[in-house]
């Protein structure tokens, strides 16, 4: 993939709107992204219902902005232990993601909605559930990506057991390097091929000032294993300001050193 064909995209949750503005606007005013990934549950609205989604999309396609994919799917209170629950949420998800034609649905998984992968008990019905829900994503053309809170090598143990093409994994090297000291960085190739969507992030400072993650090496690691998906940004803004020129130096900074690398 060239320096062109990267594309970014910005997570809406962590994007700050100017009074009147929809989040497609701030996006469509920052230079090199063309993507925003969407909450599906955001501040008590669930945009998987066809009337609220189509608002969205709306908006959306009125600033030729894409939604790569979906996030935020669990309600307050709802785990994927809660099987009658969490196989609607699933299957609202992908409703969602077909709507907006995303083809990924993030689906977080941090403690203590998170198998144990030390107690059968605690993973074996995760695993059956997600093959269960695997059909129906395979049917609509999207994939499950788990963002946990295991280590790389406990995700990928989850990640076989399940063996479904389209369960994958969702990457965050800063939630990877806060749960797991040390691992953000090997766990890329760890997981490998498996990653189908990664967040960048420094909480509220350019990935080019001192961060837990060393993401020149982790840069570097995607581009080994072969990594061709979404760049999607995670950082947090003080004002719609600050979300539009510190994305353009964080995308400046990507691209600068995937150049050294070539």
């Amino acid at each position: 993939m060239s320096l062109g064909e990267i594309r970014f995209a910005h997570r809406q949750a962590h994007m700050v709107t100017a009074p009147g503005q929809n989040t497609f606007e701030l996006a469509a005013l920052i230079p090199g992204i063309s993507g925003v990934q969407l909450q599906m549950n955001w501040r008590g609205e669930n945009r998987s219902h066809p009337e609220v989604a189509r608002v969205y999309k709306q908006q959306a396609d009125r600033n030729g902005m894409l939604v790569p994919s979906i996030a935020g799917i669990w309600r307050p209170g709802e785990t994927i232990f809660d099987r009658p629950i969490a196989e609607i949420t699933l299957t609202n998800s992908i409703r969602m993601a077909e709507f907006f034609g995303a083809t990924v649905i993030l689906v977080a998984l941090f403690a203590p909605n998170c198998p144990d992968m030390s107690d059968e008990r605690s993973f074996v019905p995760v695993v059956n559930m997600l093959q269960n829900a695997a059909q129906r994503a395979t049917d609509a053309g999207v994939t499950f990506a788990l963002e946990t809170s295991l280590t790389p090598a406990d995700e990928l143990k989850l990640l076989r057991l399940i063996d479904r093409p389209t369960v994958q994994s969702y990457y965050d090297p800063k939630n990877v390097e806060g749960y797991h000291p040390g691992q953000a960085v090997s766990g890329i190739e760890t997981l490998g091929s498996h990653i189908v969507e990664f967040h960048l992030k420094n909480e509220d400072r350019l990935l080019q000032d001192v961060s837990p993650v060393d993401w020149p090496a982790a840069l570097s690691a995607f581009q080994r294993i072969g990594y061709d998906g979404w760049y999607v940004f995670e950082t947090e803004h003080a004002s719609a300001e600050r979300c539009i020129e510190d994305t353009r130096t964080n995308i400046a900074f990507v691209k600068g050193w995937l150049a050294k690398m070539r």
